[in-house]
């Protein structure tokens, strides 16, 4: 079976922790923090091989793991970077959110390599968090968390010219005599079970890739039969070669095949029919009466050539005809050559694309000005959090705001005075908004709520004072 569908599961590199350490040497005084930063975690980058045609790699692996990045160390060491995890894919894979089916990205045209999913940064050692007030800080920052995702990859053949058409009419037997490509040629419904490209060369150093598509039949954009799966080759295509059995051997009338396909293709994506089209009406050795008024070669040219679309008589089996026909695809590969391979836009964030869903936090109204704020997410915060130094304080207000936390709570009604219950820590509410930005006072308000320095005071075990000369108190 081709593989041009697969589904794979990417996680990037979780952000390394910072460490908290302390240097005490002798006769180094006052030696201080000296916790080193987490490593980056590595990223998830997709690259196009050109090399590659189908995905059948991914039948085999289907979890791609980037390396986390390691804890920081002592004596300001910071930790290794996590390695990225490069993927490989084909020229025109399209990948998609596997829940939502949204499109990530397009390795078409420009697009060659992108990174999929940013590993996390690394925390920052204790040595950042040193202040002339507090100069032993006990805590470090974690690192960000990796980001997962479940993603679909869609392969959409890329090529020049595509060749449509009902099962066994001979677009096998086109693509063998114009090119190298050697598909499974046999006289029986759905032999080409894949895509086949082939390089077709003309004269002049002239070439273009010619794509034989498996056999569509009635139905088939609804997912009737085998040419359902490979509708999509046909979007990228430049040209279309509509091959059809003028000799109706298998008991069927040409105009009405062509009308068939045209139907399929219409209900899957009209777009499609607006690309140059030319009839190639195959096995005309096998026609007895060639200058009959009934001749299928003589009603199609009657229909389609008015509406401006080369008919070309031919036989695959015999070479004949198909130095005219290639001739005429040239000319239209060579008119859309200037034009780029559509390539799909985005439809999500990447900079928010594979994080974790965001762990339930429960808000309750206790009574008129008093609110509780409970979750696990918030637990785990206050778990490598010290509240009691002024840095840390301020990395859990932070994450109130980052949260959405204080927004929640607003809706909720909650007022300037009001107090907030968080595990057993009470807190007073101070809107930012009602003060300006540069009052010293309010600044103090917001970092230690209940908690407020007076001009001269020291506040001993929380390493705070203010000093009239250090306006960084």
């Amino acid at each position: 079976m081709f593989a041009d569908i697969a589904k794979v599961f990417i996680k990037s590199g979780k952000g390394g922790n910072g460490h908290v350490s302390f240097r005490r040497e002798l006769y180094v005084p006052a030696g201080g923090p000296d916790g080193g930063d987490g490593g980056k975690g590595g990223d998830i980058i997709v690259e196009v091989d050109k090399g590659l045609n189908t995905l059948e790699d991914f039948r085999n692996r289907q979890k791609y793991i980037a390396t986390p990045g390691e804890e920081g160390g002592g004596k300001r060491m910071h930790g290794k970077n996590g390695q990225d995890l490069v993927i490989r894919v084909p020229e025109g894979t399209i990948i998609r959110d596997f829940e939502t089916k949204k499109i990530i990205a397009d390795m078409s045209g420009e697009n060659q390599r992108m990174v999929l999913l940013k590993g996390g940064k690394g925390g920052l050692g204790n040595m950042h968090f040193a202040t002339p007030a507090m100069q032993a800080p006990k805590f470090a920052q974690p690192g960000q968390d990796s980001r997962e995702l479940w993603v679909q990859m869609e392969l959409r053949v890329i090529a020049d010219v595509g060749l449509v058409g009902l099962p066994n009419v001979g677009k096998s037997t086109i693509l063998s005599m114009c090119s190298n490509a050697r598909p499974e040629i046999a006289n029986y419904h759905f032999t080409t079970l894949t895509p086949h490209l082939g390089v077709v060369g003309l004269k002049g150093d002239r070439s273009f890739v010619m794509a034989d598509i498996p056999g569509l039949i009635e139905g088939a954009s609804e997912g009737v039969g085998l040419g359902h799966e490979f509708l999509r080759h046909i979007e990228r295509c430049k040209v279309l070669i509509h091959v059809v059995d003028a000799s109706g051997s298998e008991g069927r009338d040409p105009v009405e095949d062509i009308r068939t396909i045209n139907d399929e293709i219409a209900k899957y994506d009209p777009r499609i029919l607006q690309k140059p089209m030319i009839i190639a009406c195959n096995k005309t050795d096998l026609i007895i009466d060639e200058q009959g008024t009934d001749c299928a070669l003589t009603r199609i040219k009657e229909i389609y050539e008015p509406q401006g679309v080369k008919v070309f008589a031919i036989s695959a089996a015999t070479n004949t005809g198909l130095r005219d026909l290639l001739e005429a695809a040239w000319t239209y590969v060579e008119a859309a050559g200037a034009e780029k391979t559509e390539v799909y836009e985005s439809e999500v964030d990447l900079e928010t694309l594979g994080h974790k869903e965001q762990l339930a936090i429960e808000f309750k109204k206790l009574n008129a000005d008093t609110y509780s704020v409970e979750g696990p997410k918030i637990e785990k915060m206050l778990g490598y959090t010290n509240l009691q130094a002024e840095k840390g304080f301020e990395f859990f207000q932070q994450f109130l705001v980052d949260q959405g936390i204080i927004r929640k709570l607003k809706k909720m009604g909650i007022q300037e005075g009001d107090t907030i219950k968080i595990y057993g820590h009470t807190f007073e509410f101070y809107d930012t908004d009602a003060y300006e930005e540069g009052d010293l006072q309010s600044a103090i308000d917001l970092a230690f709520p209940k908690r407020h320095a007076e001009k001269g005071d020291e506040v001993e075990d929380e390493g705070i004072g203010y000093d009239e000369g250090n306006e960084d108190d």
